[in-house]
């Protein structure tokens, strides 16, 4: 058995739990509390009111609205 590389927004998601101190999880809620809001509106909240970065921001969205499309 091999261990496959993470790859695409999750592969942000260590170095985003280190850097703003919060699981992924709770930016998640975080992110679906303001729904329905669009994705670049979502960005700029966690890049605004958080303080994250541009990348973080975009992976934690992306990952979050591809896992609630389905």
């Amino acid at each position: 058995m091999t261990d496959k590389p993470i790859k695409g927004p999750a592969s942000y998601f260590p170095s985003i739990e280190k850097t703003y101190g919060r699981p992924i999880a709770e930016w998640q809620a975080l992110v679906r509390q303001n729904y329905p809001a669009k994705h670049m509106e979502l960005v700029a909240l966690l890049k605004t009111e958080h303080g994250m970065g541009h990348g973080h921001a975009i992976a934690i969205v992306a990952h979050t609205l591809a896992e609630d499309q389905g």
